[in-house]
């Protein structure tokens, strides 16, 4: 359990951040540049002192102004990945690791140097210095010496910001591996969507300082008051689906969820997988009937359930298929035209490759969050 309730004045900008929540697998705090993320994060690892509040990690006080208490970050035992690997120039891959191996307390030692090499695939590169390395191969070094210290939670401040594409697609597959296999609790700061699908479990969405609203990446996403805090230009639902089937000869792969099945370009996973999929509002288009003799293979029966208000000539709608949430985007004049209000049975049409890699991620942990456990407080 992650319990945080701290009120700090940074300069001009104010902390006051309250949320309480399961630490299973990938809690990921979300939100536009200078929404606070990273000040949150800094003052959870003891980098930043709140001016009030309470810190507590599995029952452990990390921080509490009213008792006095304070640990030193050395005492609080996190684990920190910065943006940059900021691993030591002179000293070789193998002692920066063992770097984080020394400073663990011998009663947690629950990690060895060999389980972490072969987890992160550092082999090849434990003769190495850092400038020896790509900008990928530096931050799975700097995960390993991280996790080397065998830290109670693990802080990722985005740790993929500095990569390109490619890089990042390296480094994401191991971040799933320390998820699924290690269980290693972790805190991801991201201001990425695509990663947060594909990675996260609690979704703490963050804004002005403040901890606007904490559950699961499902429900937050399918919140039309939220959706200035998700994000509108790559807005969506993200839908819970198994894969149901996988059609070799064309290289798909069908998932079924509660409202229905979308075929999407091949998932090399096998039947039953559990996978979490992100559908843009801005590639779903509406039909009043079936249509015939169209490219696009997912077609979904869909009731509206909410008109957005938006100004501008561009109106998002809230569907609902068979429980799901599913998000259409759409001009006033299809609106118009062709009379959609709450209650309009509607087709939602979604092309199969609109659904790429980076709108999939696997699900790997049972999601649980205290209900009520965020909000904003009324002022």
């Amino acid at each position: 359990m992650l319990e945080i309730a701290v009120s700090a004045r940074l300069g001009t900008f104010t902390v006051d951040a309250r949320l309480s929540c399961e630490t299973d697998g990938i809690v990921a705090f979300f939100g536009r540049s200078g929404a606070g993320k990273t000040s949150l994060v800094n003052i959870l690892a003891g980098l930043v002192k709140p001016d009030r509040g309470r810190i507590a990690v599995n029952g452990d006080v990390l921080f509490d102004s009213a008792r006095g208490i304070d640990l030193v970050p050395e005492r609080r035992r996190l684990g920190y990945v910065f943006q940059e690997g900021r691993l030591f120039p002179h000293l070789s891959v193998r002692r920066n690791l063992m770097y984080g191996y020394s400073r663990a307390p011998k009663s947690a030692l629950n990690l060895s140097l060999d389980q972490v090499v072969d987890l992160l695939g550092l082999a090849a590169l434990l003769g190495r210095r850092p400038r020896d390395l790509s900008g990928g191969e530096k931050q799975r070094v700097a995960l390993g010496r991280a996790l080397l210290a065998n830290p109670r939670l693990l802080l990722m401040d985005e740790p993929l910001a500095a990569l390109d594409q490619q890089r990042k697609d390296e480094v994401l597959p191991f971040i799933e591996r320390l998820r699924d296999e290690l269980g290693t609790p972790i805190v991801y700061v991201s201001h990425s969507m695509a990663e947060i699908v594909r990675l996260a479990d609690t979704l703490v969405l963050i804004s002005d300082g403040r901890v606007e609203a904490v559950g699961t990446v499902e429900d937050l996403t399918s919140r039309l008051d939220l959706r200035p805090l998700t994000g509108r230009y790559e807005a969506g639902a993200v839908i819970s689906a198994r894969v149901a089937g996988q059609d070799q000869d064309y290289a798909l792969t069908e998932l079924a969820f509660s409202g229905g099945r979308l075929q999407v370009p091949h998932v090399d996973a096998p039947l039953g997988t559990e996978l979490r999929v992100r559908v843009r509002a801005r590639d779903v288009s509406l039909a009043l009937q079936p249509p015939k003799n169209i490219s696009i293979l997912n077609m979904i029966e869909c009731e509206i359930q909410d008109v957005g208000e938006e100004e501008g000539p561009q109106v998002d709608l809230r569907l609902n298929a068979g429980g799901t949430a599913i998000w259409a985007r759409v001009t006033r004049r299809s609106i118009a035209e062709m009379g959609l209000r709450r209650g309009t049975r509607v087709y939602a049409l979604v092309k199969a490759v609109a659904i790429d890699r980076s709108s999939l991620g696997r699900v790997a942990w049972m999601r649980r969050f205290l209900a009520g456990s965020m909000a904003r407080e009324p002022d």
